[in-house]
């Protein structure tokens, strides 16, 4: 599940970011029914506004990119991304379409109001920038599962209730034993903010020593039984689950679902602190969800606004062709029409592990580190269905959420099994037309690339294979929005593969990011072979996932500036 949270002074000079109008995206352009897949524009190769040359260049604007510039420019570096499309915000950014203002991806955020030691690192990062995202809270989704369908509630009790009518008595008794087991957990997975870490010795001052009185404090209040579990907080989840018999299946398949959508892998694959983290989440008192009242365009908006107030710039339309090596360090970017943009101290890429690769000269790296990017085995990809629809004859109680699961036995990581469902109109009303809704209906890291691969965009077997494989989330919006609504009204119909996965958001084989599985690999770290050259991103740890990738970009940021500014910069947030 893609989780969201939530920073300033001078204006850029030698650019000024565009006022983001969401004009029709790169990723729908290449999906819109009308013209099947649309085509890109044909443009003369651009140069950089302003200076040709940054302390630190950002290859991509991502959350992890944007998160990393931000810090830069806070800590006052010269700090300049390089986006490749005519939007930032990478796989999170939003467009328009006729007055449908939708989100490309992300869409389910808690944590954007969170402050302190425990916040979101997200909500760190935007408060380093002075920065905050306006929201619409609330505590529920609607469920549709083998069992029946219910509207699932977040906190500590509510869920009970739905457990009792639609499993059985045992799941409500294994649910109360898993949540008494892990929240005490919580304290340990949270009382280092990921803020505080960096990428050198320099970490033993900025959270070792510093955080050491909270963590201990944690130990001691989980006493005896958490302390004990605490070594679990780098296992997989699944293995606090077997330690404490947890049979049923409702509740396994409950966990596999909860940590499929938050990390594109089952429990036996997710950290468990990273599932102890969304738990704590979810499941305290007076918990609630979050939804941008900008859509997901609105956090991108202000990590760019944090940015630029420190001085920082963002050149869109600025395509990566190759990282430059001299005399064995990184010393700047080769952009498409041949500009060469000079990184006088690091270049940091936010794209994937396997188009970072593309972009380096391979002589110079080291055939280990070839060798594990290529092993390393990716989530499968995308199917998207973006619909502009109206309003009337669909009910007024339309949740802004819909989980589909088709069939438990095939497991949540099979293909055309679960459907997710946002339809964030129903929270923020501006962003449709008056009277209209929007809707991102999407398979989450399940579809084969294979089945696309070679094809041409423009051959009626695309076409055929375009509408065969997007029938279940057409089945799966019917299903939530009920007889109200037809597919053939709807205004905008936008069907996105893994093809315009790869294409527009420049992701190799379209993948949703690396699948790592918990206790058999870690994420990599965020420096490389090469001196000066460093990585953020969901290819990197913490991994995959909005908060982990935000916690990515502080990493290399932290890691980038002195401990003294580390430290300073800690203490004007208050962690």
């Amino acid at each position: 599940m893609e989780l969201g949270l939530q920073f300033g002074r001078p204006l850029l000079q030698g650019f000024k970011y565009p006022t983001i109008s969401r004009r029709q995206s790169v990723l729908a352009r290449s999906s819109n029914d009308s013209s099947s897949n649309g085509s890109l524009s044909v443009k003369p190769p651009k140069t950089v506004p302003g200076k040709a040359e940054a302390d630190v260049v950002v290859i991509g604007s991502g959350i992890g990119g944007l998160c990393c510039a931000g810090l830069l420019a806070r800590y006052n570096e010269d700090v300049l991304v390089l986006e490749s499309h005519d939007q930032p915000g990478g796989a999170a950014h939003s467009f328009d379409i006729k007055g449908y203002k939708f989100d490309s991806g992300p869409s389910l955020f808690s944590g954007f109001q969170s402050r302190g030691l425990q916040a979101n690192p997200l909500a760190q990062v935007l408060d380093a920038l002075g920065e905050s995202v306006e929201c619409a809270k609330y505590d529920s989704w609607m469920v549709y599962i083998p069992e029946g369908e219910f509207l699932s509630r977040i906190g500590p009790t509510e869920f009970y209730k739905d457990l009792e009518k639609y499993a059985s008595q045992n799941a409500v008794q294994e649910w109360k034993k898993l949540l008494d087991a892990i929240l005490p957990l919580s304290a340990a997975a949270m009382a280092l903010p990921p803020l505080s870490i960096r990428g050198d010795l320099g970490v033993l001052s900025t959270a070792a020593t510093r955080y050491a009185p909270s963590l201990l404090k944690s130990f001691v209040e989980m006493g005896p039984q958490g302390a004990f579990g605490a070594p679990k907080l780098l296992r997989p989840f699944s293995e606090i689950m077997d330690s404490l018999q947890l049979k049923d299946p409702f509740i396994r398949n409950w966990v596999d679902l909860l940590a499929f959508l938050l990390a594109g892998v089952k429990s036996n694959g997710i950290l468990s602190a990273e599932m102890i983290y969304m738990f704590a989440e979810w499941y305290k008192p007076g918990c609630t969800l979050e939804y941008p009242l900008d859509g997901s365009g609105g956090i991108i908006d202000a990590l760019v606004r944090g940015i630029e107030k420190f001085g920082g710039r963002l050149s869109l339309g600025s395509h990566v062709e190759k990282i430059v090596v001299e005399n064995g360090k990184a010393t700047g970017v080769k952009l498409k029409g041949g500009q060469f943009i000079r990184a006088k101290k690091a270049v940091v890429s936010n794209a994937s592990m396997w188009d970072t690769l593309n972009l380096l000269p391979r002589d110079q790296l080291p055939k280990s580190y070839i060798d594990r990017i290529k092993a390393t085995q990716q989530c499968e990809s995308f199917m998207h269905l973006h619909l502009g629809f109206d309003a009337e004859g669909i009910r007024d109680d339309l949740g802004i959420h819909h989980i589909v699961v088709n069939d438990w036995d095939r497991g949540v990581d099979a293909d055309q099994n679960v459907v997710l469902i946002s339809v964030p109109s129903v929270l923020s009303p501006n962003l449709a037309p008056p009277g209209k809704h929007i809707l991102h209906a999407y398979m989450p890291g399940t579809e084969p690339f294979e089945l696309w691969e070679g094809l041409d965009r423009r051959s009626a077997e695309y076409k055929k294979l375009k509408a065969e494989r997007s029938e279940v989330m057409w089945r799966a919006v019917e299903r939530a929005l009920g007889s109200g609504f037809r597919r053939e009204k709807c205004e905008v119909k936008l069907v996105g593969t893994p093809l315009t996965h790869q294409r527009f958001l420049r992701r190799n084989r379209g993948t949703y990011g690396p699948a790592i599985q918990a206790g058999q690999d870690t994420f990599p770290g965020h420096s490389t072979p090469i001196p000066q050259l460093y990585c953020c991103g969901d290819s990197t740890f913490p991994g995959i996932g909005v908060p982990a990738v935000a916690a990515s970009g502080a990493i290399v940021a932290n890691s980038l500036v002195s401990v003294s500014q580390h430290s300073q910069l800690l203490d004007a947030i208050g962690i």
